[in-house]
């Protein structure tokens, strides 16, 4: 028997010998496409942005044509005393407080409903099942007119009360929940005397730590992107996340604020977003098994 003839153990029984190479190879250039794909914006701002002030929309789009970051920085910072760092501070303010204290709420939500039995237990999951299906932006108009009502219009509260609300968390926390934390770690710990809630902060949360980095970053990056809301309930510029200004000073068309100003802006508004998922990355990879029983 030759060594062609030996079948190869790591191949599924019935496949023929060049399937697993082919689908490795359009698996791979299917990921290069879509990686090349997404990244092209990105690449975009990034050659436009160090080019002269003036000369983002001119000349090779994808390649750098002169240095002058930042110069260009220096102008954007000038640009209305400075304002566009207001905003970025806003975002970041709007972004962590929000991200932070819905994914603590997500967090004891699912918790609830994973370890808990009470009346009406399903009936709630499945309220929470529906609500993830609903777009937030129909609740837009409802919410203005709700804190119209009550006076929160340029009140920061109206950005944040509605993004510490997200039924996607409670649903990722419920179902890690169930499979990460085991029941006998928690009578363990009722055993030893320790209340409810300390339990709940000492044992689950760390054994759910990939799934609440999982519902921060939803939560940071859906809150930096909204756009909606905060332009209906905030007027005051200096209240105003990055987003809504950039669209502001977009909308100008180049007569009261300059288009490269636009550009070097968008660029600078991603980079949050960017350290996030960077630092935070080696907290979702760890703990994956956190939730084993020892």
């Amino acid at each position: 028997m030759s060594a062609t003839d030996i079948p190869d153990a790591s191949r599924p029984r019935g496949a023929k010998p060049g399937t697993t190479v082919v689908s490795r190879g359009l698996t791979l250039s299917l990921l290069l496409v879509s990686t090349v794909y997404f990244l092209f914006p990105l690449w975009w701002l990034l050659v436009s942005v160090t080019k002269p002030f003036g000369r983002q929309f001119s000349g090779n789009g994808l390649w750098f044509d002169g240095f002058d970051l930042f110069g260009n920085i220096g102008r954007l910072t000038a640009q209305n005393d400075g304002i566009f760092w207001r905003w970025m501070l806003n975002s970041v303010l709007y972004c962590g407080i929000g991200a932070l204290v819905g994914t603590l709420l997500s967090a004891m939500a699912g918790y609830l409903l994973a370890k808990y039995r009470f009346r009406g237990r399903n009936a709630l999951f499945g309220v929470i099942l529906a609500a993830v299906l609903v777009p937030k932006i129909l609740f837009t108009l409802p919410l203005y007119l709700m804190f119209s009502g009550i006076g929160l219009i340029d009140n920061p509260l109206a950005v944040l009360l509605p993004s510490i609300v997200s039924p996607f968390g409670v649903y990722l926390a419920r179902i890690f929940a169930a499979q990460s934390v085991p029941d006998e770690v928690i009578e363990a710990g009722r055993l030893d005397g320790a209340s409810e809630f300390r339990i709940f902060r000492t044992v689950a949360l760390p054994m759910m730590l990939p799934a609440l980095v999982t519902i921060f970053l939803f939560q940071f990056v859906d809150i930096w992107n909204n756009y909606l809301l905060p332009a209906m309930v905030l007027s005051d510029d200096r209240l105003q996340p990055v987003t809504v200004g950039l669209v502001g000073w977009n909308a100008s068309h180049g007569v009261a604020v300059p288009a490269p100003l636009v550009v070097i802006g968008s660029l600078i508004s991603v980079i949050p977003l960017i350290v996030a998922f960077v630092s935070l990355q080696r907290f979702w990879r760890a703990g994956m098994t956190a939730g084993a029983v020892k």
